[in-house]
């Protein structure tokens, strides 16, 4: 049950993932804050409470046979209804598209780099143009617990074999160069949050690697009964991250498609103040993919969203999103 509707009061109680990347994510979004509230300039005015998520407990299992990334907010989420925090910072790829009853997605900032990157086990060259997977030997073992990415390189390299990984950054960049597997993928910006990004052996693009939606975007949620802080989260809200958000989770809704269903979308905005959506649908086994892509005003990201992925639904196989 959500929360009765009261008065900010400070300090003010951030509630996130308790990994280094969640906590360098919530320092971002706190300094961001004060820069742009002055009501939370001083230091006593937040307090930040690391939540263990049942995504965190489950790190040996993909998240499809768990429950889906939902794992990644539920405890979060529940810290929020029930008053023990106010607001709450999360990777917005990891943040269901549904959120629970009582719960607002107040803002998002500033997008970073959203492509996914190549890291290299040893003894393998880096890509030097044409194809970034040509490095990777035939029958080569690809860890990943993204059944997005895997149906994406499966598609093209259908001779390759993947394994599971999970885990924070540095444990996956330590497994792969340990030689556990050939190859593994990694978001951009996480790595550039962690000051990690020289670990990067090949940036992605988004024409062979669709990202996953709202990737490399960071989304604050708090109880929408609590009107008084929703207002003052609208001053940190980035305008571009929050149309390719709107289009991007607009497309998710769409498809309703289940953790175990490939999907990828990605939205930028052009200089004419158009938004571009990419969207993309698969097996995970990479034995179908259809991609689609349409442009639209900015204002009509969401009608976008919505009507890029009803066609992508009614091009693919129904039992997809089963």
């Amino acid at each position: 049950m959500s929360a009765p509707h009261r008065r900010m009061t400070l300090p003010l109680r951030i509630g996130t993932r308790g990994s280094a990347l969640a906590l360098t994510q919530t320092a971002m979004f706190v300094a961001r804050a004060r820069a742009l509230c002055p009501a939370l300039r001083s230091e006593d005015s937040v307090e930040v409470t690391p939540i263990r998520t049942s995504g965190d407990r489950h790190a040996d299992k993909r998240l499809a046979d768990i429950g889906g990334k939902g794992l990644f907010s539920k405890e979060i989420h529940e810290a929020l209804a029930d008053g023990r925090i106010d607001v709450a910072v999360h990777s917005l790829k990891d943040l269901e598209t549904l959120l629970p009853e009582g719960i607002a997605l107040a803002a998002v900032l500033p997008r970073e780099d959203p492509r996914d990157v190549l890291i290299l086990g040893p003894g393998l060259g880096k890509p030097n143009g044409g194809d970034p997977f040509a490095v990777l030997p035939q029958g080569a073992m690809i860890a990943t617990g993204s059944v997005r990415r895997q149906a994406q390189l499966l598609a093209r390299r259908p001779d390759l074999e993947t394994t599971l990984i999970r885990g924070n950054v540095p444990t996956r960049l330590e497994r792969i160069r340990e030689g556990n597997a050939h190859a593994t993928f990694l978001a951009m910006a996480g790595l550039k949050r962690l000051g990690l990004e020289k670990q990067a052996d090949y940036v992605l693009p988004p024409e062979v690697m669709l990202p996953a939606a709202g990737q490399g975007i960071v989304g604050v949620t708090c109880r929408a009964a609590d009107t008084e802080l929703c207002d003052l989260l609208k001053n940190v809200e980035d305008p571009a991250a929050t149309i390719a958000a709107t289009a991007e989770r607009a497309l998710l809704a769409a498809l309703d498609g289940s953790c175990r269903t490939p999907i990828g979308a990605f939205a930028r905005v052009d200089a004419q103040g158009r938004v571009r959506l990419s969207g993309l649908v698969a097996r995970a086994d990479g034995t179908f993919l259809l991609r689609l892509e349409e442009v639209a005003p900015a204002a009509e990201a969401e009608r976008l969203g919505l009507e890029l992925g009803r066609a992508l639904r009614a091009d693919a196989p129904a039992d997809l999103f089963a």
